[in-house]
Parts: structure tokens; sequence; C-alpha cells
């Protein structure tokens, strides 16, 4: 007879199915029963191994949790909604949403989160790359997942998180792409034939970004100080579903068969036919009758610092009261079609510009004055902090008028021109090689011209008699 294991020890044994058995006392379950975990080997070395890793993980505190692990969709639908939407501000939230649904889920979604390997997400990443997906975007889809599994191990679920063993491809920095002085110049005088001119103005000649422009409230305007006080920006946020059964809302928008090559329901669509709708598919959300949380919507700069007043040129200021006058002008003839939003850039009807029309209008703008196309980013704030710089104006001040947190982040947004260091090279040469001397000017007929003759002179004289003899 065996004698009696002692209490927490672990146990091997062969069984009757052929495998060998592995069971490790890991401590209590919540119902305080006791957690014994169960491992399996083919072989009594390879259980023995299995064995030792679970007593070390115990042993240093990093065993995971009892009981099955989640997949990774499950777990990342749990992350989004319980976890992420606390922290996340409404619109980083729809691009964890999204890159979730279109990439993460798709790819890996099948796995459990402990089975989980790297092999998975370096296969993942690849066919992204294969299938047309920019490097950034990969590299955006890797930090959501690594968030993700950086939650579930410090919780726990499981012992590694396996994304810090995957290196994702690199990624090329978008070079900034700012208006010169003359380009900026004319792109207002094209804009100023338009109603949207003081938009412009802001954008371009103050850096605001686009959210932030179009979401300026004349509450927040103070003309007699001279400020704006950028307190809040306008978004699109995409709907989500406020019924019990997303897919059974959607039915009738779902389509599962992808569109004849000749297609001509979607040609007006830049990005193409839509991809066919999954078995499971829950989106068409704007046609739910509680839908909720999207459209163009009014949210907090991401930053403390964002919020920051900032001046108003004076020049600006005539500008800006006449332009409040006409918007008086059309709230009047509007009558009860007008809807109140007291934003400074609004349609005939009172609502705030669309930012997909906004981009548009800016997309035409460059092609009427025939700069070359570019980010609506280049356009406004590195335009804006490009020509402050220009100006003699220092990094410390640009970087309180773009709002930014970090002196580094706004030197990516200035860009050094080409006649400025062409200047400044110039200079730095006629330091260490001066250019040739004037000569002396000849001396006036009639005048006499005095010389003293000093020690140091007479002495080089006297060598010079001396060497030629």
């Amino acid at each position: 007879m065996s004698p009696r294991r002692a209490n927490n020890e672990s146990s091997i044994y062969f069984g009757a199915d052929g495998w060998w058995h592995g069971r490790v006392t890991m401590g209590v379950k919540n119902d305080g029963s006791p957690d014994r975990r169960h491992r399996r080997a083919k072989s009594e070395p390879e259980i023995k191994r299995k064995v030792k890793e679970l007593e070390r993980q115990r042993d240093q505190g990093r065993a995971p949790t009892a009981g099955r692990k989640p997949t990774v969709a499950t777990w990342m639908e749990t992350y989004l909604t319980d976890i992420a939407s606390l922290k996340l501000k409404p619109r980083s939230l729809d691009d964890y949403w999204s890159k979730t649904r279109n990439d993460i889920v798709p790819g890996v979604g099948q796995h459990r989160i402990d089975k989980l390997q790297p092999e998975h997400l370096e296969r993942m990443y690849r066919a992204m790359l294969d299938a047309g997906h920019a490097p950034s975007h990969v590299v955006k889809v890797h930090r959501i997942l690594s968030r993700a599994l950086k939650i579930a191990h410090r919780r726990r679920m499981i012992s590694e998180n396996v994304a810090t063993l995957v290196d994702p491809p690199s990624v090329d920095e978008t070079e900034a792409n700012p208006f010169s002085k003359e380009e900026a110049k004319a792109f207002l005088e094209a804009a100023a034939k338009r109603p949207t001119f003081m938009r412009w103005i802001v954008g371009v000649g103050m850096g605001f970004r686009q959210g932030e422009t179009l979401g300026l409230r004349w509450p927040y305007v103070d003309l007699e100080a001279e400020l704006f006080h950028p307190k809040w920006q306008l978004q699109r946020l995409t709907w989500r579903h406020g019924c019990d059964d997303p897919h059974a809302c959607g039915a009738r928008r779902h389509r599962f068969a992808p569109c004849p090559s000749n297609c001509t329901r979607h040609e007006g669509y830049k990005r193409g036919c839509p991809k066919p709708c999954t078995k499971t598919c829950t989106k068409h959300a704007s046609i739910c009758p509680q839908r909720k949380g999207g459209g163009l919507v009014f949210t907090r700069p991401k930053t403390k610092k964002s919020q920051n007043p900032v001046p108003i040129p004076p020049v600006f200021i005539p500008f800006l009261r006449d332009h409040k006058a006409l918007q008086d002008e059309m709230r009047t003839a509007a009558a009860e079609l007008w809807q109140e939003h007291d934003v400074v850039f609004a349609r005939p009807d009172g609502r705030p510009f669309d930012p997909r029309a906004d981009y548009e209008e800016f997309k035409e703008l460059l092609a009427e004055v025939g700069i070359d196309d570019r980010r609506l980013y280049d356009g406004s704030r590195h335009t804006a902090g490009t020509i402050l710089n220009e100006l003699g104006v220092d990094m410390p001040t640009i970087m309180e008028i773009l709002r930014h947190t970090q002196i580094s982040q706004t030197r990516r947004y200035v860009k050094g021109r080409s006649h400025l260091s062409k200047d400044a090279m110039r200079r730095m040469g006629e330091f260490f090689v001066p250019g040739p001397q004037d000569p002396d000017p000849a001396p006036v007929h009639g005048s006499t011209e005095t010389r003293t003759e000093t020690p140091e002179t007479r002495a080089a004289r006297s060598r010079r008699r001396r060497r030629i003899r």
C-alpha cells in the first residue's frame, strides 16, 4: 500500500485510456472547493514537464485562473464593451470596434486566448499585408490586440501575452507636406469666393483641427478678449444597435452574395462594392429603431491641453463679426426651419457642417488652385506650424498655439524649407571662409599720407634683406 500523499502535492499516474495524467493543486476556487488542475501527455517525461511548469506558475503567482478560457472574439467583445469603453474617447472606441470586426475576429477570433500562439498573429499580419492593408494599419491592429491580451494577462486569464513576442511591420513616418506661404495665400484667395471662407481662415491661419473648427460654438468665442476656447469638437460616430437581436434587426439590409462584376448599384461608391455580410452579421445599426451613439456628435477634445484658449489674430476680428451678422440673416431667412446649434460654421438651416462634405471641399479648392493633392492636416495644422516657424516664432510658443503636450510632437509638425536651409548654409560658409575684401581706396590726388613704421616691420625688412644677400 503506497503512503498517503501530503496536502497540495501533485500526482502523476498512467490511465486506462493510454495517457499519462497529472493533477496539481493550485489553491481554492471562489466557492471554497479545491482547485485541482489536470494535464495529460503521451509519455511520462512529457507529463512531468507539464506538471512542473504548472507548479512553477503556481509558486510564482502567475498561474491562470481556473475555468475554460474564452475565445479571442469573445474576449475582445468583453474588453471593448466593459473595459475599454470606460477609458477611450468615442472616436477611438469606434476605431477599436472596426478593426476588431474586420481584422482580429476573422483572423484569430476562433482561437482560445490561452491557446493563441505568436505564429497565429504573424500569419494574420502577413495575410493583411497581402490583402493590401498599409503597414500602419497592421500596427494599429497589433496594438489593439496586445492591449486586450495585456489586460487578460493582468487578470491571470493567460500566462503570457503572446503579442509581445511578435514584431509588427515597420512603419515609415508620414512626412508632412504643408503649404508654402504662396500656396497658403492662393488657397485662401480661392476660399474667399465661398461662403465657408472663415472656416478655412481658422483652419489654415490658426492651425485648428477639422473637428475643433467645425465644432466651434459662439458661446466659446470671445471677440472682446480676442480668444477662441476650443472646448468641443464635432465628430461622426458609428451607430450602435439598441435592440436585443442585432442580426434580426438588420435583416432587410443583409446581403450574403457578392456583387457581379458589372454592378451598377454601387458605382458611386468610392471604395467599390461593399463586402458581403457574414452569416452572423450584426451590422446595419443605422436602421435600428433604437439605435444609439452615432451620427454627428459634439465630443470633448482628446486632452486637456487641447482645450486651452487660442488668441485670435486682431485682423480676423472684423471678418468674424461680419460672419456672425451674416449668420443672423440666415437664421431670420430660415425661420422655423432653423435648427439652433450655436455653431460658428453652420449650414443654411443651422446644422453644423458635415466633416465629409468639408473634406470634399478641401479637395475641390486644391484642384481649383492647382496645388498638388495632400492631406487635410497638411493644409491646416502642419501649414500653421511651419509658417509660424518661418516667421521666427520659437518652438515653445508654437507648441502653445497648436496645444501640444510635448515639444517633440510640435517638431514633427514643423517642416524645414529648402530656401531657409540654403540661406543658413550660405551664412555658415561666409563665417568659415570670408569673401574677398574690398581693396583700400586709392588716395585722393594732392593729399598726403602719413605712415608709421613699427619696430616689427623694420625687423621683418632686415630679415628679408639678409636672405636676398
